[in-house]
């Protein structure tokens, strides 16, 4: 009797033993939500109105826009306390261009995590080792090439319209925006004109609503602070102009604030 007692106190033994050696897997699930981009373009606080020659810039020069078109890249979502969700599961990079209203909205397809974020950032264009030629095969993004003897990949940006000149004439411009080059000597330098945006955002991640996020180009800030901008001393096109380049991309440092957050449920409504 006392030999089976013995037994069965093993035998439970041994099963405790073997349970608890058993190697345990555990699976962490980290709830996630998506983000939306909504793209919008203003001048002097209100939206733009194309083909109109209603703007005055800080210099005097009355303008009108025709067209716009840029790409951003490197985008990323700040976390309240600093961790940074890096924007690249499906696009590092995103082109907006008017004749496309579609490209005003970005369903960015990465799931970010759930929480508050406090900062966007993103590039204005593309660093000179992104900017790499033949990155884009099909129009509309390929017609923004770079001349190859400037540098080669391609336009940030191009705002296309027209400026009246002291003359009283109505002139093109294109304020394009690339690689810059600088020539010393024999040598030339190529510049990158590029630069890093960052915009504060009060934004908290929920698991049952799709945030969508408003990101407004002031136009007219390119052509203001801190440096004025005269179309008269520039002429209409500055791609090869690093001087006047330079002066955008300076500008550039507020073209860009958040409008509106609007939340839509994973419905789509």
């Amino acid at each position: 009797m006392k030999k089976s007692i013995l037994i069965l106190i093993s035998f439970f033994l041994l099963i405790g033993i073997i349970i608890s050696c058993e190697k345990k897997e555990t699976t962490v699930i980290t709830a996630t939500g998506n983000v939306t981009l909504s793209f919008a373009h203003y001048v002097n606080g209100s939206p733009v109105q194309m083909d109109t020659m209603i703007y005055v810039n800080a210099a005097g020069n009355h303008y009108e826009v025709d067209d716009f078109r840029y790409f951003i890249s490197d985008v990323q979502f700040h976390k309240s306390g600093g961790t940074l969700i890096n924007i690249n599961a499906c696009n590092w990079n995103y082109y907006v261009d008017n004749a496309y209203p579609s490209t005003f909205t970005w369903n960015i397809c990465d799931k970010l995590p759930l929480g508050a974020y406090d900062t966007i950032s993103f590039r204005f264009g593309f660093s000179n080792a992104q900017n790499q030629s033949n990155m884009f095969l099909n129009p509309p993004e390929s017609n923004m090439a770079w001349p190859t003897m400037m540098g080669g990949g391609y336009h940030y940006m191009q705002i296309d319209g027209k400026y009246i000149d002291a003359g009283d004439t109505a002139l093109p411009f294109g304020t394009h925006l690339g690689i810059g080059q600088v020539i010393d000597g024999s040598d030339t330098i190529y510049v990158d004109n590029s630069f890093l945006v960052k915009l504060p955002v009060s934004l908290t991640l929920t698991a049952n609503s799709t945030p969508v996020i408003q990101i407004i180009m002031n136009i007219d800030r390119w052509y203001s602070n801190p440096f004025i901008f005269n179309f008269n001393q520039y002429g209409g096109y500055i791609m090869m102009n690093q001087d006047a380049m330079h002066k955008i991309s300076a500008n550039g440092w507020d073209v860009f604030t958040v409008g509106s957050i609007l939340s839509k449920n994973r419905r789509g409504k």
